[in-house]
């Protein structure tokens, strides 16, 4: 699914999709340096006792040389790496903004149709462009830590937007009460269309304290999204959004690949000399493409 889009890859896929959506896909965001990769481990300890299998995705930053994966899941998580009930990838975003790699839907999709129950997607971090979880995950957590300061206030356009459960982690550090109340303060100033409050839960996922509330938020949440009307105002729009970009990157793939290289150059010297704008052959490009 990584390496390769040809047509055997989506073929593949296409017979895997009916065998999909048993799965439920919880994303984990935040911050660096917030815990993330010890707050999934915790997770993936509690959910693999009580599923038949636990997959997880750990989206990295790309290696500049390899294009792999900076962090590797053998590091980070070697408490889990060797048991078979657990499955652990580390993927890299390879360029793509958003946090996500690009391959992360396929692999999910594979998890999913082999019968892993729960399925953990950690992002590399969140900003406010990077909130392409929302796209990916049924739900998603927002992890933070105490003496953030004026961060939650840069960050809260994005995560206001994302979060289903806000857990701030490090609960242990000085200024834990600061820092949740001015999340509270924040989540105060708006509402859902689906009536759920995000709860705030304090955790130290090194001691694994505040796991069992975390999974408790976690499970009310999925109960709500089980019910028929939740699950379709969720899921519509959630694939149609998958299906807009999927066709997005199909006809620009397939428009850049019919168009040569070097009427591409030739266009941007005419740009650089300011003989043509953009817009001019942007027309003359899809024109003779008959699009």
């Amino acid at each position: 699914m990584e390496n390769s889009r040809d047509g055997q890859v989506t073929e593949l896929l296409r017979k895997l999709f009916p065998r999909t959506g048993q799965a439920f896909v919880i994303g984990v965001t935040g911050s660096p340096g917030s815990g993330k990769s010890t707050l999934v481990d915790q997770l993936a300890h509690h959910y693999k006792d009580s599923e038949t299998k636990v997959g997880i995705v750990l989206v990295d930053p790309t290696s500049p040389f390899s294009g792999g994966a900076i962090l590797g899941d053998r590091i980070r998580m070697q408490s889990l790496f060797t048991d078979p009930r657990v499955f652990i990838r580390s993927m890299a975003t390879r360029g793509k903004m958003g946090g996500l790699s690009t391959a992360v839907d396929e692999a999910l999709m594979v998890l999913d149709a082999a019968g892993y129950g729960t399925l953990i997607v950690e992002t590399v971090g969140v900003g406010q462009d990077e909130v392409d979880i929302v796209k990916t995950a049924h739900m998603t957590l927002v992890v933070l830590v105490p003496g953030m300061g004026d961060d939650i206030q840069t960050m809260k356009a994005g995560i206001m937007e994302i979060g289903d459960i806000f857990v701030i982690n490090k609960a242990d550090r000085d200024g834990i009460n600061r820092t949740e109340r001015e999340l509270e303060a924040l989540l105060s100033l708006s509402s859902r269309e689906d009536g759920w409050e995000p709860p705030i839960v304090k955790t130290v996922a090194t001691q694994g304290e505040g796991i069992l509330e975390l999974v408790e938020g976690i499970e009310k949440y999925r109960d709500l999204l089980s019910e028929p009307q939740s699950k379709k105002r969720r899921e519509v729009p959630w694939f149609r959004e998958r299906l807009v970009e999927k066709l997005r990157d199909h006809l620009t793939r397939d428009l850049l690949e019919r168009i040569p290289e070097e009427e591409l150059d030739r266009y941007a010297e005419k740009m650089m000399t300011r003989e043509l704008d953009p817009y001019t052959i942007m027309d003359r490009l899809l024109k003779n493409l008959d699009r």
